[in-house]
Order: C-alpha cells, then structure tokens, then sequence
C-alpha cells in the first residue's frame, strides 16, 4: 500500500514554528531533524507505526485536533484523524520528544 505511505507521511518539510517559548531550541532543532530524517529512511514502516508517526508529528507541531472528522469513505483521512485524536491533551514537548525517539528507533 505504497499510496497509503505516502499520505501519512505527507508532513510539509519546511521549518516549524517556534511552539512556545519555553520550549527549547535543541528539542525544536532535534523534532525538526527527525521530521527530515523520517523521509529518508531505507525501509517502510508498518501502518500501524506510520500513524503513530503522523499522530505524534501533528500532535507536536499543532496540538490537539481540531476540526471535523472526515468522511465515511476517506478511509486513509479517518485513521489519521483517530490516531491524532487518541493524542489529545498530550503536551506538544511530550509528542516531540515521542516523535523524535520514534523515529531514532526506526534508524531515521
């Protein structure tokens, strides 16, 4: 399910911006390394791990969902919005940090 991959790796690959002020400059710089270093990397990871991915790249970069949840038929756009979802009131430093250790794991 190549296309599959590719929609939930779709993350835009420019600088973020800076989520609070509190938040330091080397978990900014690491999240954003790791959100280059997850293109690159030499295997696929099962779907299961992609949308862990997503979720903790959303969570990290915008906080909670917000929105509506989408269509019946968008298969692929209801299982990002529900693994987002089940992250809801994790603190953007935490999904970061999750999201950089996932993706160090993954050999990224």
């Amino acid at each position: 399910m190549d296309s599959f991959r590719g929609r939930v790796l779709q993350a835009p690959i420019v600088p973020h911006p800076r989520v609070t002020s509190s938040m330091s400059d080397d978990l900014q710089s690491q999240f954003e390394q790791a959100s280059l270093d997850i293109t690159r990397l030499g295997h696929r990871p099962d779907n299961d791990t992609l949308l862990r991915i997503y979720a903790l790249y959303k969570q990290g970069s915008e906080g909670d969902f917000q929105g509506e949840k989408p269509g019946f038929f968008d298969f692929v756009g209801t299982a990002k919005y529900e693994a987002w979802a089940k992250l809801a009131g994790m603190p953007r430093d935490a999904a970061m940090r999750q999201y950089i250790d996932l993706v160090r794991s993954l050999g990224g």
